[in-house]
């Protein structure tokens, strides 16, 4: 079912797929956030799992994560909440987190609760790849797909992590950590000419995109794109009002996709 609902996402179309922290605001107020990107047309969404240390992340989503924390937000809640939200759509949803947060809590018991709570599939940036497989072996049976991100900088490594690629491919646009950037002067079209040659999962780009221009650019290459910094900022911005902001903002970026 799993691997159905991340396939959905891409089928027949671009897909936006917008990230946000999970309990930055307050639990109510992310769940209140997803139905609002629901609204504005995403197609799969990520959540990210507050962590302390979260490396990849730029001062925007680090600030986030530190709010989300000291709200005393814990996986548990996340696992409730997307529990609930199952209960009202089928969106494929997926988890950012850090090797960290999962090891503490127990491979098994996590990809278990994964499974039960409806979560399609993880993406934790600071994985190594040699030891992808060991956590996709825990995860496989409980039909979580284990995202493989590709960087600027794996130019060796591009089609085989490609062709071992589950749910989706995430190709990292930007070297560096994440957050809005006001042009994006990576040789995508070389890397994703290489990672659809060899995978079998569509592709979607992130990091650092944050406009309906640069969305509509990239889309014309890559198979969905994903943003994050940008949403994160609007909740920082408008607090618990931001839900209207988030589906206005998800809503011109998915249309700019659309109409590329």
């Amino acid at each position: 079912m799993t691997k159905n609902r991340i396939a959905s996402a891409f089928l027949n179309k671009k897909a936006f797929i917008p990230f946000l922290t999970g309990g930055d605001g307050g639990i109510e107020k992310t769940e209140e956030y997803i139905d609002a990107m629901i609204q504005g047309g995403a197609d799969l969404i990520e959540i990210g799992i507050p962590f302390s240390d979260p490396i990849a992340e730029g001062p925007v989503i680090q600030a986030a994560d530190l709010r989300a924390l000291e709200a005393g937000t814990t996986t548990d809640q996340l696992f409730d909440m997307v529990t609930r939200i199952r209960k009202k759509t089928q969106i494929p949803l997926v988890f950012m987190t850090y090797l960290n947060p999962v090891f503490h809590y127990g491979y098994e018991k996590f990809f278990l609760r994964c499974e039960e709570a409806g979560i399609d599939g993880v993406i934790i940036p600071d994985l190594p790849y040699e030891e992808k497989e060991e956590v996709r072996q825990i995860a496989e049976p409980h039909q979580v797909s284990v995202i493989s991100l590709i960087a600027p900088t794996s130019e060796q490594r591009i089609a085989q992590i490609a062709e071992e690629a589950d749910g989706f491919l995430y190709v990292v646009s930007s070297l560096g950590v994440t957050g809005m950037r006001g042009e994006i002067t990576t040789d995508l079209d070389s890397i994703l000419a290489v990672a659809k040659e060899n995978a079998s999962v569509p592709a979607a780009v992130g990091f650092g995109i944050h406009t309906p221009e640069q969305a509509a650019k990239i889309s014309k290459t890559a198979d969905g794109v994903i943003v994050g910094s940008a949403i994160v900022k609007i909740i920082e911005e408008h607090g618990k009002d931001a839900a209207s902001y988030i589906y206005e903002y998800v809503k011109s970026m998915k249309d700019a996709i659309t109409a590329s």
